[in-house]
């Protein structure tokens, strides 16, 4: 197959896999994820002959990186837009969460945004993204044992968060916080 053919191949099967995990990272902003998205086929265009035979990781590899540039220039144009004086809080424009909004499960997102964006990005590859820790590993651009070991400390770290949290299940399945429930002597 030639590396057109092979690059096509990979538009087809994985364009909607990219983009959902770009969605994911962006909170589905829709404009925001075409334009990270057509970055990273774009790279997978350019280097149409460096694509491996399974190139689902790899194109994940790419989109982190696209990612970053993205947040970064959205960063960049947040702050120019904060000098300029043209934000939300200059027109008093203000979002906030209606009664009700916490919704079930609401506390996993609460522990995962508490860990470094390092130890969210391998935590959402496996779980999200459903990648093996091989996979992971490309993404990352190191090797298993170290993706392995990424995974293992990002688990143990949200675990220790969500028990900061003091989450407990209740008996429909669901979770609920027991930030009201004094600890006891000796523990915590």
């Amino acid at each position: 197959m030639s590396n057109d053919e092979t690059f096509a191949a990979a538009y087809r099967e994985h364009y909607w896999a990219v983009s959902r995990y770009v969605a994911r990272r962006l909170d589905g902003r829709g404009s925001d994820v075409e334009e990270v998205v057509a970055e990273v086929f774009t790279v997978a265009w350019r280097r149409r002959s460096d694509l491996p035979p399974s190139p689902l990781p790899w194109l994940y590899g790419v989109a982190r990186r696209c990612l970053a540039n993205a947040v970064r220039g959205y960063g960049r144009r947040r702050r120019l837009l904060d000098r300029l004086g043209n934000d939300e809080s200059a027109h008093g424009t203000q979002v906030v969460a209606g009664p009700g909004s916490d919704t079930p499960g609401d506390w996993v997102h609460e522990a995962l945004a508490r860990l470094s964006p390092a130890d969210q990005e391998v935590l959402r590859l496996t779980a999200w993204e459903e990648l093996a820790v091989d996979e992971v590993a490309v993404v990352l651009g190191c090797g298993s044992r170290a993706a392995a070991m990424r995974l293992h400390r990002a688990r143990r770290r949200l675990r220790a968060e969500i028990d900061r949290l003091q989450i407990t299940p209740v008996a429909t399945g669901a979770a609920t916080p027991r930030r009201d429930i004094p600890k006891e002597p000796g523990h915590g």
